[in-house]
């Protein structure tokens, strides 16, 4: 591996000492002139007809500046990509937490107060909770008449309940379980799960005295938070600016538009800033979690153990609106079903369905944990089932150079299997056990990196000094200390020499924001921009010193010819002359648009736990995690990425659950939800498998979300292995392992 002078070294990162100091701004700290504050009135039902809504005894309590209702917002949609969110509810609601109507008063007490003076009579009607029963043709429609909702690219018209039915295939499925030995099938389930950030969804709206909509949220998609906007209250987008704040904790959570556009229409009628901040309360009742999902593997296999056909059948429950994720399905199901491995005949059918509970949205990889849950389980059922070793089973089916992906995708550079054998040699694999109760269990998965839009702009003033300008939000990942570094690297400077800088909507035309491929995509933009820099800097050398351009180099904050170090001059020296020439800082803007990825990011990971056969507690006690990497930008952030994820992995494994009755999220705290804590945290081990051809700057690769998808199924394979006794429904509780070995 190439060894660079930024790039590679352990930075801290840039907006470290403002967070620890306070000092950092969030959402909630934005405070303007004449600031009021808004609330929100949610549904008691979660199917049920508004007969009426009466809220002239909440407008006359004194404070009360502007109340709203269904309609007063008739017709106003909003959504990431499929505009189906009511911004309040009007003939009807759909799921217990729909927002049924809003206040504005001097503080929150006061709006609070004026919520209950508001009469609402509701009709309950018949309401569908299960995603399988929902696809009945006889089920409660969850929107009636099946009507058409406009999206960013056309428009989508669900069938009854079944909002989207998406099919991949590869190869020919009947055919190959003809030719199939032996047949597995097997079927799993999962719940919903928040993301479990630390602050909660936050927004303030202002309109100037230009007309202009100022808008201050903890979204990490700023231009879609303006198109959503902007859609839904029928203006030009350039009338909308998103300034930039921090943002306290994302996994995937905070892309909706949540009450912004509700924020600004209480902001027109009272004529003031409006802030509007969700409880933890409002968050885990309407908030947008991870998707539960009905998952049905079916998989032939040859006599040898290799895998020949298989056919997925995936559910997923989108709740009462699809508004609040980025596409009507969830394509990383796909890559979770059968991309780590060689599978001649695949086939994936992936549903997503409307019902009367929580809309749901994205968490860190989404639709991929569900998916990977059910697959790497059901390969170990199948390796039980054969007489094979797990760790041997996936050896023989590792997708390899020259082979295809179940999913007919084909990468370069592959190193499933090379990943595969670090882990199990890592956690000894083999090796006796420490105990009667204790088991190892094992999980593969494989992530390419996501295709977005990504802008970015690089200026140096006369001081040599660089200020990188990006509109990916910080979330807490580094990526901006991250986008420093790359920008350092190419143009030779210390990284003390550049700054980052957030920039608002009116900085580019279009950026994807935060997600799945920034740390590559983004810093491909922030590359670009260095390098763009760099190009003018190499022609005024050229011209005021009389250089070849070919051979102009920068490093160490020197400009000089290569090979003769000698010959140069101080970058500082070079900047000032263009700065003088030109009369301006140098400035470059780059936006580039992601690729079909060429390569693809393994992880494999082995679990070991201790099964108490008495209780059914399950206590993690090692985790291996073996990754594919490619260049490593910053080591403390790509360490720390994959800390976390494995750790919001065992949490979805063993212990995260928002419990439903009816429709009715019942854990509505933090402390109920059961995240983990440091004592749930095991020893963690991680293994890097360093390969060249990463097709992010510099050849890396991404990190932030592969490692999550395969930590369940490696601890549901490590319980299945201390006392025999498989859980097919998380997460994986004391009393359903007791439940299971009774009834041994």
């Amino acid at each position: 591996m190439t060894t660079y002078s930024v790039v590679g070294k352990p930075v801290t990162r840039q907006e470290g000492p403002d967070k620890v100091s306070g000092t950092f701004l969030y959402s909630a700290d934005v405070v303007l002139p004449g600031m009021i504050w808004g609330k929100v009135l949610r549904s008691p039902y979660s199917h049920a007809r508004i007969i009426s809504i009466d809220a002239s005894r909440a407008m006359a309590l004194p404070g009360v500046h502007a109340v709203i209702t269904g309609q007063d917002t008739a017709g106003m949609r909003v959504g990431r990509m499929v505009r189906d969110v009511p911004l309040l509810a009007e003939d009807k609601v759909r799921f217990a937490g729909e927002r049924v109507a809003a206040v504005a008063a001097d503080d929150p007490d006061i709006a609070e107060e004026a919520l209950l003076l508001i009469d609402v009579e509701y009709e309950p009607m018949p309401a569908v909770y299960d995603p399988i029963e929902a696809m009945d043709p006889g089920s409660p429609e969850v929107h009636e008449g099946s009507p058409t909702f406009d999206t960013y690219s056309g428009t989508v018209q669900p069938q009854g309940n079944i909002l989207n039915h998406s099919t991949w295939s590869n190869g020919d499925v009947e055919q190959g379980f003809l030719e199939s030995d032996l047949i597995f099938e097997h079927t799993f389930t999962t719940t919903w799960v928040h993301q479990g950030y630390m602050e909660p969804y936050a927004c303030v709206v202002h309109i100037d005295d230009a007309g202009r909509i100022q808008v201050w949220a903890n979204n990490k998609v700023p231009y879609t938070l303006r198109k959503q906007l902007a859609g839904a209250i029928g203006v030009p987008e350039d009338k909308v600016l998103v300034n930039p704040c921090g943002i306290g904790g994302d996994f995937g959570g905070k892309s909706p538009a949540m009450n912004v556009p509700l924020a600004y229409l209480l902001a027109q009628r009272a004529g003031r800033p409006v802030k509007m901040i969700m409880t933890y309360i409002e968050e885990l009742k309407a908030g947008n979690p991870r998707h539960p999902s009905v998952i049905t593997i079916k998989t032939g296999v040859k006599q040898d153990g290799r895998f020949w056909a298989r056919e997925s059948r995936v559910v997923y429950d989108g709740g009462a609106y699809s508004g609040f994720r980025g596409r009507p399905g969830l394509a990383g199901s796909r890559d979770a079903a059968g991309g780590q491995y060689h599978i001649p005949n695949f086939q994936i059918d992936s549903y997503m369905i409307y019902t009367n509970n929580v809309p749901c949205g994205s968490y860190r990889a989404p639709g991929q944990p569900q998916v990977a849950f059910a697959v790497e389980s059901h390969t170990d059922m199948i390796a039980q089932a054969m007489g094979m070793d797990p760790y041997d089973l996936r050896l023989r089916n590792v997708v390899r150079d020259g082979q295809v992906c179940a999913t007919g995708a084909s990468y370069n550079y592959l190193r499933g299997e090379e990943t595969l054998r670090a882990a199990a040699e890592a956690a000894g694999w083999g090796s006796p056990k420490s105990g009667p109760y204790v088991g190892r269990g094992m999980s593969l998965g494989q992530r390419p990196q996501g295709q977005s839009v990504y802008s970015a702009r690089v200026t140096m003033d006369e001081n040599a000094h660089v200020t990188y300008y990006t509109l990916v939000p910080e979330t807490g990942t580094g990526i901006h200390t991250v986008g420093r570094q790359v920008v350092a690297e190419d143009l030779g400077v210390p990284i003390q020499d550049v700054s980052a800088v957030q920039m608002n909507t009116d900085g580019a035309h279009d950026d994807s924001g935060s997600g799945s491929g920034s740390s590559v995509g983004g810093t491909h933009a922030a590359l670009g921009a260095a390098q763009g820099v760099r190009r003018e800097l190499t022609l005024m050398a050229a011209e005021f010193y009389g250089w070849s351009e070919e051979r102009i180099t920068f490093q160490g904050g020197r400009v000089f010819v290569e090979g003769d170090p000698q010959q140069g001059v101080p970058l500082q020296e070079l900047a000032a002359k263009v700065v003088a020439a030109t009369g301006k800082p140098i400035d470059f803007a780059m936006t580039t648009q992601a690729e079909e990825p060429d390569v693809t990011c393994f992880c494999a990971q082995v679990a070991e736990v201790e099964v108490d056969p008495e209780t059914g507690e399950v206590k993690l006690t090692k985790f291996i995690t073996a990754h594919d990497v490619g260049t490593i930008h910053n080591p403390l952030t790509h360490q720390g990425q994959i800390e976390g994820a494995v750790v919001q992995g065992l949490g979805y494994a063993l212990m995260e659950e928002l419990l439903s009755e009816e429709g009715q999220i019942s854990t509505l705290s933090m402390g109920d939800v059961k995240t983990p804590t440091i004592r749930d945290i095991p020893e963690l081990i991680t293994v890097l498998v360093e390969a060249p051809g990463g097709n992010g700057p510099f050849g890396a690769k991404t990190i932030g979300e592969q490692p999550l998808p395969p930590v369940a199924p490696a601890i549901a394979n490590a319980v299945q292995d201390a006392v025999g006794v498989r859980i097919q429904d998380l997460p994986i509780t004391a009393e359903k392992v007791l439940a299971a070995l009774k009834s041994k």
